[in-house]
């Protein structure tokens, strides 16, 4: 069992979960993720107010060759991104100065995840030689819909194209940013035909992809 927190650690766990598998150490494993952000926002903190409570959780087991996990990428960016996602003192003059809540440099965030996280998701094609046209879904976690936006245009322009229609689920609008559980409690919507129109179906291509604490990226293509 692995349990994972910070916004990229359910994928990160998933990659963990598949490495131990390959390697024989455990034939499945349990991938948890689980925030309680309501416990360290800052209600004085416009840039916090989309931060939610959740949990997510999958059974990771080995597959056939041409199923499961594909590709992936990771990466840390720890000097001056450590900075980007920290603690600090509430916003209002009032309140204890000793209590220290979730604080983020929002644009440096956006600007960053911008400029990596295509290019994470371009190199997890490009290790599996999967044709771009051959994804069905990308799963990005849930961070705000404007950066989610930016982030799969900027992706689909590494390939002189435009986003398909629909190819991006979002469930920020009801179930907020709740860091490392969005992207299992948004794949678990959609698995059980709650998230509209969107569904997966056996030999479907899923791409994910995660930004956050640290800053960290990473990504995997995944074959249904």
């Amino acid at each position: 069992m692995t349990l994972l927190f910070g916004c990229p650690g359910w994928n990160e766990g998933v990659l963990h979960a598949h490495a131990f598998i390959k390697s024989g150490m455990a034939k499945r494993c349990l991938v948890i993720g689980a925030e309680t952000l309501s416990r360290v926002v800052d209600p004085y903190d416009r840039d916090s107010m989309i931060y939610a409570d959740g949990a997510g959780a999958v059974v990771v087991e080995a597959t056939p060759e041409d199923r499961g996990l594909l590709s992936f990428e990771s990466a840390t960016y720890a000097l001056e991104e450590s900075e980007y996602l920290n603690f600090g003192s509430s916003y209002h003059h009032q309140h204890d100065v000793d209590v220290r809540f979730i604080k983020m440099k929002g644009r440096k965030i956006y600007e960053f995840a911008l400029s990596k996280v295509p290019l994470a998701m371009q190199a997890c094609l490009q290790k599996a030689a999967i044709d771009i046209s051959s994804v069905k879904k990308v799963l990005i976690h849930q961070a705000n819909e404007k950066m989610d936006e930016a982030i799969l245009i900027r992706f689909y322009a590494l390939y002189n194209m435009q986003p398909p229609c629909d190819i991006m689920p979002m469930s920020i609008h009801n179930l907020g940013n709740s860091s490392v559980a969005t992207i299992p409690t948004l794949y678990d919507m959609i698995a059980h035909g709650e998230l509209g129109n969107h569904k997966f179906q056996e030999g479907d291509i899923i791409l994910f992809a995660s930004v956050g604490a640290g800053m960290n990226i990473d990504a995997f293509t995944y074959r249904m």
